[in-house]
C-alpha cells in the first residue's frame, strides 16, 4: 500500500557524534570542490573534502562526462587556453597516467574540448588533494546542517550533517563551500534558490555511456561531425525513438571506444526530470538506461562501424545540468555571456557559449564577439544571501538560467572553486578582501584578463 504523502513519523532526539574540526569544509568533489579544496588547503587552511561517492570527479566521472569544456577560448582571435591555475596541475597528472586526449574542436571551430580516462581523472584526482594536504570523506551524504548564531553578518552554520557508514555524523568548519552541483549544503541552511527555469522545466539531463568494438576508420568516416550524425539520425527516426535531435558521438584516446551523449530525460508531464526529487531521479535513471538499449539498435542496424560495438560502461548515474541555482550577491546572465561582461571583482574566465538543451534539441549561442568570445566571473557569485560562513561554487552558484547553461561547465566550476577555495582560506583567518583574492588567484596562475594580471 502506498503511503500518504503527508504522514510522518517522530523520530527520537539524538545526541550526532563530531567528526572533527577544520578551517574549510567542501561538499563536492567535482571540478569546482577539487579546485576549492585545493586552493584552501595551499592557503594554509586545514581542509577537509566530503563526497559521496568513492572517487572524485564529479559530473565528469560518476556521470561519464568524459571531456572537460570552457578551458579553451577565443581571445583577439585564436583559440587559447582561458581557464588557467590550478586546473593545469590536475591536466598534468591526467596526462601522465596516459589519461588525456589533444584538444578537439566542434562547431566549425567554435569550441574546444579536452577529453580523458575516467580511471586516469579518479586517480589523479586522489593524488593531486592527497599531495596537497586535503583531507578526504567519502560515502558521505549530506543530511542537514546545523546553524549557529546569528553575529550581524547573516546566519551562520555550525556543522555539516552527513550519513557516512560509521553512522551520522557532524563537520565543524569555520568556512563551508557548497560543490554539491546541486546545492544542498546551501539549500539546508536556508539560502535563497532557484530551480530551473522558472517555469517548470529546466535543463535537460542525460545518461552518458561508452562503447567499444568499434571500427574507428569507417565510423570517422560515416559520422564525422555533429550534422552528419543527426542526418542518419533523421533518415532512420521513423524506425527508433529518438528522445532529441543529433547525438555527441565522439572517439575516446582508444580509437575502439567511443563516447555517446544522446539520451534525453523527461519526468511524467514532458519536462525535464528533477534532481532533487527522490521519486522522479529514480525513474529517471531506469528511462535513461531504456534510451541507451534503444540507441544501440540503431547504431548496430544504421551506422558503419558500429555493427559489432557493444555498451562498455553506463555512467553511475544521470548526469544532471542543472537543478538548483543559488541566489547570491550577484547572478551571471545569458547577456553576461553572449556581451562578454567585465567586472571589477573578476575572479576568472568563462569560454563556453550558451548550450540551451531543451525538449527534443540543443540550441547554442555565442558571444557576439566572435574574436573575443569569454565573460569574466565575478565574485559575488559565489556568495549566497543570508548565510555568512558559507560560499557556493560549480553549477549551483548564483546564476540566472541562461547564464547557468554556459558556466556550468568544467572549465568555469574550475574557475569558481579556485576563487571559492582561495576566498575560504582568507575568511577563516580573517584576512578577506577582494583585491587580495585577485592577487593571490593571479599569483597561482589563473587568468583573470585584467590589465593587472
Amino acid at each position: 500500500m502506498k503511503a500518504d504523502a503527508v504522514a510522518s513519523i517522530d523520530e527520537p532526539a539524538r545526541r550526532t557524534p563530531v567528526h572533527g574540526d577544520w578551517d574549510v569544509v567542501v561538499l563536492g568533489g567535482g571540478p569546482a570542490g577539487l579546485a576549492a579544496a585545493v586552493s584552501a588547503a595551499r592557503q594554509g587552511a586545514r581542509t577537509l573534502l566530503v563526497e559521496r561517492y568513492g572517487f572524485l570527479g564529479g559530473m565528469g566521472t560518476a556521470g561519464g562526462v568524459t571531456n572537460f569544456a570552457g578551458l579553451y577560448g577565443r581571445r583577439r582571435g585564436r583559440i587559447e587556453a582561458l581557464v588557467r591555475g590550478v586546473v593545469d596541475e590536475l591536466l598534468e597528472r591526467i596526462d601522465r597516467l596516459g589519461g588525456l586526449n589533444a584538444p578537439q574542436d566542434g562547431l566549425q571551430g567554435r569550441i574546444r574540448v579536452r577529453s580523458y580516462d575516467i580511471a586516469a581523472y579518479q586517480c589523479a584526482a586522489d593524488g593531486w588533494l592527497i599531495d596537497a594536504g586535503v583531507e578526504l570523506l567519502f560515502h558521505a551524504l549530506a543530511v542537514g546542517v546545523a546553524m549557529g548564531e546569528d553575529e550581524g553578518q547573516g546566519r551562520r552554520i555550525a556543522a555539516l550533517l552527513v550519513e557516512t557508514r560509521s553512522g551520522r555524523r557532524a563537520i565543524r568548519a569555520r568556512e563551508f563551500i557548497d560543490a554539491s552541483g546541486d546545492g544542498d549544503l546551501a539549500h539546508f541552511a536556508g539560502a535563497p534558490y532557484e530551480l530551473g527555469d522558472g517555469a517548470g522545466d529546466a535543463l535537460y539531463p542525460s545518461t552518458m555511456f561508452r562503447i567499444a568494438g568499434v571500427d574507428a576508420a569507417r565510423a570517422q568516416a560515416a559520422v564525422g561531425e555533429f550534422k552528419a550524425i543527426a542526418e542518419l539520425m533523421d533518415n532512420a527516426a521513423d524506425r527508433y525513438d529518438f528522445p532529441r535531435r543529433g547525438a555527441i558521438l565522439r572517439p575516446q584516446r582508444n580509437p575502439a571506444v567511443w563516447r555517446a551523449n544522446v539520451t534525453q530525460i523527461r519526468n511524467a508531464q514532458g519536462r525535464a526530470a528533477d534532481a532533487t526529487d527522490a521519486v522522479e531521479f529514480s525513474a529517471a535513471e531506469v528511462e535513461g538506461r531504456r534510451q541507451i538499449v534503444e540507441y544501440m539498435r540503431f547504431l548496430r542496424a544504421e551506422v558503419p562501424g558500429f555493427e559489432r560495438a557493444e555498451i562498455a560502461e553506463i555512467a553511475a548515474q544521470v548526469g544532471v545540468r542543472e537543478s538548483r541555482r543559488v541566489v547570491g550577491e550577484y547572478r551571471l546572465s545569458g547577456e553576461d555571456v553572449l556581451g562578454g561582461a567585465r567586472f571589477a571583482d573578476a575572479i576568472g574566465l568563462n569560454a563556453w557559449p550558451l548550450e540551451i538543451h531543451l525538449a527534443g534539441r540543443i540550441e547554442w549561442g555565442f558571444p557576439r564577439d566572435a574574436d573575443n568570445a569569454y565573460n569574466q566571473l565575478p565574485w559575488r557569485m559565489l556568495v549566497p544571501l543570508g548565510v555568512a560562513n558559507l560560499l557556493v561554487a560549480g553549477r549551483c552558484a548564483s546564476m540566472e538560467h541562461l547564464g547557468q547553461s554556459a558556466a556550468r561547465v568544467s572549465g568555469a566550476c574550475f574557475v569558481m572553486g579556485q576563487a571559492a577555495g582561495t576566498g575560504a582560506a582568507l575568511r577563516a583567518a580573517g584576512r578577506f578582501e577582494v583585491a587580495e583574492l585577485q592577487r593571490r588567484l593571479r599569483a597561482a596562475g589563473a587568468d583573470l584578463d585584467d590589465r593587472a594580471g
